[in-house]
């Protein structure tokens, strides 16, 4: 409601610093003069919608953002947000739980924008030894449960490596959308206790080309790496704000056992 009582030459003014473009940066790539960037800004000249739609792209503004600045500007939303069980998902669906199901034995799932859970594979569940219920009842938000020490913040045996990437990650995140729902978040978890601070008072540095997460386990101590895939090409917000994070092994001992888990050994 706060961004929508403003008007929509602020609104952009904001993404244009956010992004750290100058007026003549943008103008260029918008293909007009840097006059008529500064006049939609101060509010002398009204923007199209056409001409806004232009902007957001080279400003990289979020699709649920873009809507909210439509309505700013007297447009009407162009971008829906369909929920992932209705039949018009049905394809994406099946396509999640797929690319899901491809990465067993290894853990993988799929979050949204607020790191709210998804969609996990069977894998997942060998991580979640010892969490405590409230964190596993609906809706599972994943930086909780990773940052939390009720959570499985005291089986990370590099936590202050993983809380600050974690966290990196989200500040980015609250950069990238100017999201109050993220920042809010972000507040909270920065907030949060640190399990055992004597042993993790000072980061552990990796010699390595990525850092791993170590994490004790039912299966004994599991070292992973993480990967991110978006939908690069999705013009749906539920889409475009979905993440599949997948757990994939740092070291042959970790895949090992993983598949013994898996063969029910």
């Amino acid at each position: 409601m706060q961004t929508m009582n403003r008007p929509i030459g602020e609104l952009l003014r904001d993404w244009r610093q956010r992004r750290r473009r100058s007026q003549l940066d943008l103008a260029l790539d918008a293909e007009v003069s840097t006059r008529h960037i500064s006049f939609i800004e101060t509010g002398r000249a009204q923007p199209s919608r056409e001409m806004l739609l232009r902007l957001f792209d080279h400003l990289e503004v979020p699709l649920r953002e873009r809507n909210t600045l439509l309505t700013a500007a007297g447009y009407a939303p162009v971008y829906l947000a369909t929920p992932l069980d209705e039949p018009a998902m049905a394809a994406a669906r099946q396509a999640i739980e797929m690319l899901l199901a491809g990465y067993e034995p290894y853990p993988a799932l799929a979050i949204d924008r607020y790191w709210n859970l998804v969609i996990a594979n069977r894998a997942v569940a060998l991580l979640l030894d010892g969490v405590a219920p409230e964190l596993l009842a609906a809706p599972v938000n994943v930086l909780r449960l990773s940052l939390r020490e009720d959570g499985i913040a005291s089986r990370v045996e590099n936590f202050a490596q993983w809380r600050e990437h974690a966290l990196g990650r989200l500040r980015q995140q609250v950069e990238t959308t100017g999201d109050p729902v993220l920042t809010a978040l972000l507040e909270e978890v920065r907030a949060y206790s640190t399990p055992d601070a004597g042993r993790h008072r000072e980061p552990i540095v990796h010699s390595g080309v990525i850092f791993p997460l170590r994490i004790r386990t039912g299966a004994g101590v599991l070292s992973f790496f993480t990967a991110t895939t978006v939908f690069g090409t999705a013009t749906d917000i539920t889409l475009s704000e979905l993440a599949i994070e997948s757990f994939l092994p740092a070291d042959a001992e970790t895949a090992a056992a993983l598949r013994l888990v898996a063969d029910g050994g």
